[in-house]
């Protein structure tokens, strides 16, 4: 470390950022910072470790946006080194004030907002169907992507499904005492095929039990007791792969989330009732998430069937 206190070796940036994701408590924010800090990690080492400083974050942004990265990506990059500067500050391997300096480096303006994918309700009737319930691990599958788009579930919320989940509340099976984002808590309703599917599956794989979803060896039998978020991301990609043209080819586990909610939308379910399934923590972040804004043409007030 020099004298200015801005250049960590590999190791000390290693162990800060050990810090950084251990400071979150979501799994997929640990895993996209962690990601994010190896990139930057990559870009420092290469350019000679030039030192934390402002102007070395504004260099590699610029970086950033010659290799054609989205503005969602970069802006997560510099909240990833944001967090770093602070940590190294904080145990004293870095001047606090050049901590503040990397805090104030601007992200990048979004315009206009993600759309995100999500399937239509035939590729989504396609894709339950694909995989081979003539297997194990067919029957495995087309549980998980029932569950997780016939519940609108997290892929760590699927991964982490126990049976003592799955109860019935007032006369229908729901997943119960879900914890999900933010350790927020809920109830979330299951479909009768989804709960069908579910039930398949443990009947042939003899689980009464723990986890839910459980490895399938190329044996075609359990191996383990859990699987992780990144099975089911790899679930869903493997057999959205096989389904028909026109699916856009980067559908993930979240996109099933997604589509899970257009779905319900375009059926007339209620905004709250949508929100209160995904666990979102404002209907305003539930409104974003499906691409919706208050219609004042065809508002609420319009139907209540009331006159002078």
């Amino acid at each position: 470390m020099n004298n200015n206190t801005s250049s960590l070796v590999s190791q000390q940036l290693t162990a800060v950022a050990t810090l950084v994701t251990n400071s979150l408590t979501n799994q997929n924010s640990k895993r996209a910072y962690g990601r994010a800090l190896k990139e930057f990690f990559t870009w420092y080492e290469a350019n000679g470790r030039p030192g934390l400083t402002k102007a070395t974050i504004n260099q590699y942004k610029t970086a950033m946006l010659a290799q054609g990265k989205s503005p969602a990506n970069i802006n997560l990059a510099l909240s990833a080194i944001r967090k770093l500067a602070t940590e190294a500050a904080d145990n004293g391997l870095l001047d606090p004030a050049l901590a503040a300096g990397i805090n104030r480096v601007a992200g990048i303006n979004q315009k206009g907002q993600r759309a995100g994918n999500w399937l239509t309700k035939e590729q989504a009737q396609q894709l339950i169907n694909t995989p081979d319930i003539a297997t194990l691990k067919g029957l495995r599958d087309r549980a998980i992507l029932a569950v997780t788009m016939g519940a609108g579930l997290r892929r760590s919320e699927v991964a982490g499904l126990t049976v003592d989940h799955v109860q019935q509340r007032d006369g229908r099976w729901v997943i119960v005492d879900l914890v999900g984002k933010g350790n927020r808590v809920r109830t979330v309703p299951v479909p009768a095929w989804a709960k069908a599917a579910i039930d398949e599956w443990v009947a042939v794989a003899g689980i009464d039990a723990g986890r839910i979803f459980r490895p399938v060896n190329k044996g075609g039998h359990l191996e383990g007791q859990t699987i992780t978020p990144q099975t089911v991301y790899n679930v869903v990609a493997e057999h959205a792969a096989t389904i028909s043209p026109g699916v856009p080819t980067t559908i993930a586990a979240h996109d099933l989330r997604r589509t899970f909610a257009k779905l319900a939308h375009t059926g007339g379910a209620a905004l709250e009732q949508i929100q209160l399934t995904l666990g979102h923590a404002s209907i305003k972040t539930t409104e974003r998430y499906l691409g919706v804004e208050q219609n004042l043409t065809h508002a609420p007030c319009d139907v209540l069937g009331l006159q002078l």
